[in-house]
């Protein structure tokens, strides 16, 4: 045994006796400090029209990174960015300008699109106005290169200049070949940020992606909601001129309207795509599309709280969850502000009260980061800024426990986590689970790809092992059949929406107990000295090994 090792053996040992002799509350007198009136306190005041949709770059964003400010306080954190709570996230606001319909002419024939109802777009290029004419149409199967599943849909394609039209998701979504990517859970690939950054990468002048509910996760709506609210993006050095000039969606119909104009069926070059060795095919059609974009560059704000641990304090544990939502945008029924109680207050009163529970025990050894990101919505904005101006180094940092969108139905005997398989931190859920009585359910609708839409995706993609896990799938007296019409349901008339909005007859026991059960997967992360690998099989595993090897 070094001396360094023998120090560090002498000084767990110190520790572990210290933490024997203290006065120590256990698990549950902790787990009791925390409070569901005090969960619905936050969330509706977070959801108030006072706060206006919690917009960065707003008057919302204001009042609500003072209100995250103040709560951090009151619960006895520590500011992480030295002695604020505060860390700047510098964003450009880009707002879209749509004139004119979208053109398509095939074979002479002229066709125009109607904005909002068949098609939305946007761009990244910081330009006053941008136009695509005469851009001959290709279309590109998913719009994949992944070297790893030997699938490249631009192979001996020419793309440059050109506007590409692919497919949402990825070939293994219904194509009964669990082996195909990943079968129905959908990858990285399958994601339309990915879509884009890959149609910039092959040169092409625009990106279409054709939309479908089950390959998107979500209906037409949440596509032109999420278009119209001005978008955010990091500042570019290049103001963005090696992205594609338009990028933007079509609906399933339009695309099968220009499929039928070039004597082709749309549903038989969906089949075709899922088939390795697909090659895509020009299109006898143009595209015109002339856009407008305003754009000012401005900083939003992550809010951070920190519990500095005891000998293990250089290390940490991040709990997440974001604190923005879509702000003021199309009015429905008489209402336009997005005040974004479940997306994502549910979270921000669970993190809060995690944090409550924490500070009713001793120091744990590592320390506790507390993370509100701003910009979730606009793309994993805020968390993609932490990780790469992190509080302790990502190398320190152990995992990331992050939630989203928790439902207030009560309690589940599920607990359902996105992504799987991905790592180690999955053992540590399901050891909590079974204290509770629960199991662990795989996420029932991995094509949706929520493990690409969420801020832990931020941490993993970094490297660093993250969790997504909530109850939501079986609930404790009324079953599962309840839970999926519950869940569709809130998906169909609140997800994204002016009706996200808190009801008196929200019942928070659910959100409690996953509060408690994340609390004790910190607690347990926070007092022992290994760290939590990725599995054989992560795409995620191979950086972090790069990483812990610096």
């Amino acid at each position: 045994m070094t001396i360094k090792i023998f120090r560090r053996a002498m000084l767990v040992s110190l520790t572990l006796s210290m933490f024997a002799c203290q006065s120590i509350p256990n698990i549950e007198e902790a787990e009791a400090k925390m409070s569901e009136a005090k969960m619905k306190e936050y969330i509706q005041v977070l959801a108030s029209d006072e706060f206006q949709g919690r917009k960065p770059f707003s008057e919302g964003e204001v009042k609500t990174i003072d209100y995250i400010s103040n709560v951090y306080s009151e619960l006895g954190l520590t500011p992480a960015n030295k002695n604020s709570y505060l860390q700047e996230v510098p964003l450009v606001e880009v707002r879209v300008g749509v004139h004119k319909p979208m053109n398509f002419i095939t074979k002479g024939k002229g066709k125009n699109i109607k904005y909002k109802d068949e098609f939305v777009v946007f761009s990244r290029r910081l330009e006053d106005q941008i136009d695509v004419e005469n851009s001959e149409l290709v279309f590109a199967g998913y719009g994949i290169v992944a070297p790893e599943y030997d699938w490249n849909d631009y192979e001996n394609l020419d793309v440059k200049g050109k506007t590409v039209l692919v497919l949402v998701n990825d070939p293994g979504l219904d194509s009964g070949n669990d082996n195909l990517f990943k079968g129905n859970e959908m990858t990285y690939y399958g994601r339309w940020s990915y879509k884009f950054e890959e149609a910039a990468r092959q040169g092409a002048t625009a990106l279409l992606i054709i939309h479908d509910t089950k390959g998107a996760g979500y209906p037409w709506s949440v596509v032109l909601n999420s278009a119209l609210v001005p978008k955010l993006y990091q500042q570019s050095n290049n103001e963005y001129a090696d992205r594609a000039a338009i990028e933007g969606w079509l609906t399933h119909d339009i695309a099968a309207e220009i499929f039928a104009d070039n004597k082709l069926n749309l549903n038989k070059a969906i089949a075709d795509s899922k088939q390795k060795g697909f090659k895509g095919f020009t299109l006898d059609t143009k595209m015109n599309m002339t856009i407008r974009n305003s754009y000012r560059e401005d900083k939003t704000h992550n809010v951070i709280g920190l519990i500095k641990g005891s000998d293990l304090s250089d290390e940490c544990i991040v709990y997440s969850a974001h604190w923005d939502h879509l702000g003021i945008g199309r009015k429905m029924n008489g209402d336009s502000i997005y005040n974004g109680a479940v997306d994502n207050g549910t979270s921000l009163a669970w993190m809060f009260e995690i944090a409550r529970a924490f500070k009713a025990m001793p120091t744990p050894r590592r320390s506790i980061v507390f993370l509100a990101p701003s910009a979730e919505e606009s793309g994993l904005n805020g968390s993609a800024y932490y990780v790469s101006h992190p509080v302790f180094p990502l190398n320190k940092t152990v995992a990331n426990i992050n939630n989203d969108l928790m439902l207030p139905y009560g309690r589940m005997k599920d607990l359902m986590v996105t992504g799987f398989g991905q790592s180690e931190l999955d053992d540590y859920a399901e050891e909590a689970a079974k204290q509770q009585g629960r199991y662990i359910l795989p996420d029932p609708n991995p094509h949706t790809g929520m493990y690409y839409r969420a801020d832990h995706f931020s941490f993993a993609k970094a490297g660093v092992p993250a969790l997504f896990a909530r109850g939501n799938n079986d609930h404790i007296e009324k079953g599962k059949d309840y839970m999926s019409k519950k869940e569709k349901d809130w998906l169909a008339n609140n997800y994204h929406k002016p009706f996200d909005e808190y009801q008196d007859w929200w019942d928070l026991s659910g959100v409690a107990e996953d509060a408690k059960l994340m609390f004790r997967i910190g607690w347990k992360l926070a007092n022992e000295e290994t760290f939590p690998k990725w599995k054989d099989g992560s795409e995620f595993k191979a950086v972090r090994e790069k990483q812990m090897a610096k």
